[in-house]
């Protein structure tokens, strides 16, 4: 197999190769949501605009659930690949792709019958709760959907294969641009043709992408092996456990401050969507220079080859440095037309001051994430999950506090200020780590 370029050549090139085609595929993923709040806030308003919003932070949730578990996967189908040990890889898959189908019913009919009492439970504006429930009972109907994908993504990137999670990521994006202007803009089908075109898209990706990794698995002569595997149930759960309490407690955070912002009122909400979903675009492609070294570090120890770790450590980071730099000279130029994009001309003072205030800091402190995804995505890949954990929890329990203490007093700004506040927390748990070099011992 010729797709151990991670443990071969040199690792920012490597790293590089592997990343660009992730960063654009999370990039296109997140398509959907800025497509979604762009398109609803042109032929929709300002309220399905702060409805979609809502969603966000309880749809990530049960999203987090599917990352996590993706995580155990990914991890445990990289060391059977560096060590070239491909029976007890593609078992790992089998076993994972069938475990997080699981999941994702048990999830999504939780999702579909509860998402209303979620929606006041958060104290979501009145008036955006309707516009919220349409949408939310859409979005979990295809939730198994989105968990295939997830799964064949992650199980695609531990073999190098990032590409084909861009593929049918583009595919599916156009797609669902082209469905919600069919169905929002040409059939007036509201917040509810958002949701469906967002499912149909979704669909198409976990279909192209399961039907991809079997016929990728078909061609490398692997043989039959058994479909289900309770030992590599367990290693997959063993690793898995702690990104998945990690992420949801990440979720439960969130939601805790979009309870937050939403005591500002549905304007305010509106403006922090289009603040958060923008950032995002700049959190995605963190996260997959995070997933990069994760990958990176879990095929060279599993190849035994330590000594590159580092290397890629420093690589990594230079990578975010360049796209912050990029993210950084962009907002600064095109901020108001982005928001307005969103938003359209006739938006509200306050929800334009929200988004405004909002990415005008997030531009600067991004790169601080960044550094710190990188270091979460060594400690992941060296399997450090408690070290993970930690710095996970801290992050997140400073990033609640900070705006539920002082908002009251300063405003809605205290929750995009709390934001670098965990994140340089968390990111020097992550460097005591890195720094004595547990990940030798792995």
């Amino acid at each position: 197999m010729k797709n151990d370029y991670l443990v071969e050549k040199k690792p920012l090139p490597a790293l590089t190769l592997f990343v660009i085609p992730l960063m654009l595929g999370n990039m296109f993923q997140q398509l959907y949501n800025l497509a979604d709040s762009a398109i609803v806030g042109q032929f929709v308003g300002e309220q399905a605009v702060a409805a979609v919003g809502a969603c966000l932070a309880l749809t990530n949730l049960f999203l987090f659930f599917a990352n996590g578990g993706s995580v155990g996967a990914s991890v445990l189908v990289g060391r059977h690949f560096g060590a070239k040990d491909y029976r007890a890889m593609q078992t790992t898959a089998f076993t994972a792709l069938l475990t997080m189908l699981a999941l994702s019913a048990v999830l999504g009919t939780v999702g579909f019958f509860l998402g209303k009492s979620f929606l006041l439970l958060l104290k979501t504006p009145a008036d955006v709760v309707p516009f919220a429930q349409t949408y939310l009972k859409i979005y979990f109907l295809g939730l198994p959907f989105i968990f295939l994908y997830n799964c064949c993504s992650a199980l695609f990137n531990a073999l190098g294969k990032s590409r084909y999670p861009l593929l049918f990521l583009t595919i599916s994006s156009v797609l669902n641009v082209a469905l919600d202007l069919l169905f929002v803009g040409m059939l007036r089908r509201g917040i509810a043709g958002v949701a469906w075109a967002t499912l149909i898209s979704q669909a198409v990706a976990g279909l192209f992408s399961f039907a991809m990794f079997m016929r990728l698995l078909a061609g490398l002569s692997i043989g039959r092996t058994e479909p289900f595997s309770k030992q590599e149930a367990a290693r997959i759960f063993k690793i898995a456990l702690p990104s998945i309490l990690q992420q949801v407690t990440i979720s439960l955070g969130l939601l805790l401050i979009q309870s937050c912002v939403n005591r500002f009122g549905s304007q305010a909400l509106a403006g922090y969507a289009v603040g958060s979903r923008i950032e995002a675009l700049g959190t995605t492609a963190m996260i997959s220079c995070s997933t990069a070294i994760s990958m990176y570090v879990a095929q060279n120890l599993g190849a035994g080859k330590t000594e590159r770790i580092p290397q890629g450590f420093r690589a990594a980071n230079t990578i975010v440095l360049v796209f912050c730099v990029v993210f950084f000279i962009v907002i600064r130029l095109f901020k108001s037309a982005i928001i307005l994009f969103f938003l359209g001309k006739d938006c509200s003072d306050m929800a334009f001051s929200t988004a405004n205030g909002y990415l005008s800091y997030m531009s600067v402190v991004l790169c601080i994430m960044g550094f710190k995804q990188v270091s979460d995505g060594v400690l992941r890949g060296a399997r450090l999950m408690k070290f993970f954990t930690v710095a996970s929890l801290v992050n997140m329990a400073l990033r609640v506090a900070y705006p539920n203490i002082f908002a009251p007093y300063f405003g809605i700004s205290t929750v995009w200020i709390a934001n670098p506040i965990g994140w340089t927390a968390s990111l020097s748990i992550a460097l005591y780590a890195y720094k004595k070099g547990l990940w030798k011992q792995q």
